[in-house]
């Protein structure tokens, strides 16, 4: 009896477990699809066989592990944003605050070391900040606007549908950590030295 009951419990974890990993499975793509009502519907589960998919999108693992809203899932999942940014730059504080107060997920890219511009360089073509990435699409300074605009094209929603528990990544340099390493050390490497003159065995310069 007491075999059959336990075998019965790892039977019942099994089952949950299961259960569980189907169901981070499912949320990990997006399916878009009409409704019979003529509406856009995203979902993490497929349509009715009645209706047609138009789009199906695996969704970025920061957004499945935060349950982001569907639609704005898929925004994230096609059209990324980046922020570049410097310190002690107003409008770079102003384009920030607009992303966050419109619920946009985004990552941030700090321009503060000449490695840092010269990152931004290859990615704009240029040195100015704020400098926004949506997607493909670049924005030069902050305009409110202009980015309103370029995120309603991308799909975001018009209003912010962040979880309260949604975090933001941390800060990144825009140029990698190890490329600042290389180049430092680069710039450190001494040239060799010289080889020693060879001394002359007479006084008129000849070597017997």
């Amino acid at each position: 009896m007491e075999m059959t009951v336990k075998r019965s419990r790892r039977l019942i974890t099994l089952t949950i477990f299961s259960t569980t990993l189907f169901a981070v499975t499912a949320h990990a793509q997006l399916y878009k699809w009409v409704g019979p009502d003529g509406k856009i519907n995203y979902s993490d589960r497929p349509p009715p066989a009645t209706q047609k998919v138009l789009e199906k999108t695996s969704l970025p693992e920061t957004a499945a592990g935060t349950n982001l809203p569907f639609d704005l899932a898929a925004a994230v999942s096609k059209n990324p944003v980046t922020l570049y940014a410097a310190d002690s730059c107003a409008p770079c504080n102003d384009g920030r605050n607009l992303l966050k107060a419109n619920g946009i997920p985004f990552s941030e890219k700090s321009v503060s070391t000449n490695e840092d511009i010269e990152k931004l360089k290859q990615v704009s073509g240029d040195s100015q900040v704020p400098f926004l990435l949506v997607g493909s699409g670049k924005l030069f300074g902050f305009n409110s606007e202009e980015w309103k605009t370029a995120l309603k094209n991308a799909n975001y929603p018009a209003t912010n549908r962040l979880p309260a528990s949604y975090q933001y990544p941390p800060v990144a340099p825009a140029a990698p950590v190890v490329a600042k390493v290389q180049a430092k050390e680069k710039n450190d490497v001494k040239p060799p030295a010289p080889p020693p003159v060879k001394k002359p065995t007479n006084e008129n310069g000849f070597r017997f």
